[in-house]
């Protein structure tokens, strides 16, 4: 099987990484969370860290949106 063939591992006993993201735009406006359909283990949690309120998605490490978001930071 070749690489481009295989599938993520995106169950939900996938390993899994997090990325924390602000909850705000720089207006204030509050950014909208939506799962993550392309990944089982996906979640979310508010967290308060050095006076920031952040969003902190939890995906599969394989999963492609994670892949994504960790890559422009």
């Amino acid at each position: 099987m070749s690489d481009e063939s295989r599938k993520p591992n995106v169950t939900y006993s996938a390993a899994v990484g997090s990325v924390d993201l602000h909850a705000f735009k720089e207006d204030g406006t509050p950014h909208e969370i939506w799962p993550c359909h392309d990944c089982l283990p996906w979640h979310a949690e508010v967290v308060r860290f050095e006076g920031d309120i952040l969003v902190r998605e939890w995906h599969a490490v394989e999963c492609p949106q994670f892949q994504e978001l960790i890559s422009d930071e």
